[in-house]
């Protein structure tokens, strides 16, 4: 067994920081009703999401066997191929976090390692079956499953209990939405800190640290945990602000139904070895509430293109591993080079971002206002207020990253900044005499 090579260490640490992105990235999905509810307070609500995270890091190895032994031939792989599927992931991230967007970290990193193995040994190095079973048709079952489920599980609550829109009803739904919560951060560790633990060990298998076939250290299991927990308590609050105002109006008792069901699919698809996206299934689940409730309304324009960014992240991060993977082929000046532009890129992208700093302090505020929940009534809103409603902040942050003008993404003044994107949002029309505040989800 050969000694712990240099290479192998700067595959390790990059694996690590992409596990860190992977949880500020994610926290939306697990926090972003949670916090714009007012169910608890943010720095809580990413404190607590970070511990379930760590947790959910020990309860299962199936996701990282997946990865680490199933999706590429093992015995084909160096080193620098996981590198370079890494760059291809983590810059993939730190884009779609620039905007706001709540893009799959799951699929950013398997398009990175299929680009990258594509281009290091050709075809014949992913193989396609398990790509199909375990990446692909979950990918497509899970959000649906979830959504069905989160579906049934509103009507059902408002079949049992449709009169009870008090206070002491609206308060006991919002302890469901933070236990649910919970639910939602250990099934996001359970899953995703596993990818992380599958390319490390897939990396320590190529550079011969451990033998073919084992399953992840110790050492991997703790580090791939502390790095996504880490990053969680750090909080994506971008894509929070995004996914809390976007979608579609959830209540209480949706947002309860919602993080239920997607939790539920998310642990199941663990247990299974399913490397699925926590994003897509999430996203799933509070359409699928949103729907449940008698006059709902799914803004289905930002859907869509929620759906076409969904499509581009596994071939735009295979391209970008792909591209490394030639680089890193030219040697140790290569693979040098692929790091100090990695380097660059990502501390580019940090300062962009804080031409408009999005935190804890102003993630529920909106051109400094802060935006408390809007009383809605049973009607689905009408009239202009409704059309512009229906664009969607997740729609106009995509719009505006795409038109390639009127000002960088990150800028408060430009175009593409998701305070724009979050200000196109038009207001519900509020009933004085209607049911108590709902979330934005």
């Amino acid at each position: 067994m050969e000694g712990f090579s240099l290479i192998l260490a700067i595959v390790v640490i990059t694996a690590l920081a992409f596990d860190f992105t992977n949880g500020f990235h994610d926290t939306a999905n697990a926090m972003a009703t949670t916090i714009s509810t007012g169910a608890l307070k943010p720095r809580v609500a990413v404190a607590m999401s970070a511990t379930l995270n760590l947790v959910g890091a020990f309860l299962s190895v199936e996701v990282a066997n997946t990865i680490s032994k199933g999706l590429v031939d093992e015995s084909g792989i160096r080193p620098e191929v996981i590198f370079a599927a890494l760059v291809g992931a983590i810059l993939w991230n730190l884009l779609t976090w620039l905007v706001g967007l709540p893009s799959s970290s799951s699929h950013a990193l398997m398009g990175g390692l299929i680009g990258a193995a594509v281009a290091s040994a050709g075809t014949g190095a992913v193989h396609g079956d398990v790509l199909v079973t375990k990446v692909l048709v979950p990918a497509l079952a899970a959000p649906l499953v979830a959504g069905v489920a989160a579906l049934l599980a509103t009507r059902l609550s408002y079949s049992l209990d449709g009169a009870a829109e008090g206070k002491a009803a609206e308060k006991g739904y919002r302890a469901g939405q933070i236990a649910s919560a919970g639910l939602v951060s250990l099934a996001h560790g359970t899953n995703d800190a596993q990818k992380t633990m599958g390319v490390i060990t897939l990396a320590l298998i190529a550079g011969g640290a451990i033998a073919p076939g084992s399953n992840p250290p110790t050492w991997v299991v703790l580090s791939a945990g502390l790095a996504i927990a880490l990053g969680t308590y750090l909080g994506g609050w971008r894509i929070i602000r995004t996914m809390g105002k976007g979608l579609t109006d959830l209540r209480p008792r949706q947002g309860f139904a919602a993080q239920t069901s997607a939790a539920t699919a998310i642990l199941a698809s663990s247990h299974l070895g399913f490397s699925l996206s926590t994003t897509h299934v999430v996203s799933g689940s509070v359409m699928g509430a949103g729907l449940g409730r008698k006059g709902g309304v799914v803004r289905w324009s930002t859907a869509g293109r929620m759906c076409v960014a969904w499509a581009l992240t596994l071939p735009a991060a295979a391209l970008v591993g792909a591209l490394a993977e030639v680089v890193t082929e030219l040697g140790d000046w290569g693979t040098a080079g692929v790091a100090v532009c990695l380097v660059g890129s990502a501390v580019g992208i940090w300062r962009v971002s804080r031409r408009e700093v999005v935190d804890h302090s102003n993630v529920n505020e909106v051109n400094g206002t802060r935006e408390s929940a809007v009383p809605v009534g049973p009607a689905v809103p009408v009239g202009p207020a409704a059309v512009v409603e229906s664009v969607g902040v997740v729609s106009a942050t995509i719009g505006a990253g795409s038109a390639g003008s009127g000002g960088s993404a990150g800028s408060p003044s430009g175009a593409g900044g998701p305070a724009a994107a979050v200000a196109s949002a038009a207001p519900v029309a509020a009933d004085p005499a209607g049911p108590p505040p709902s979330a934005a989800v």
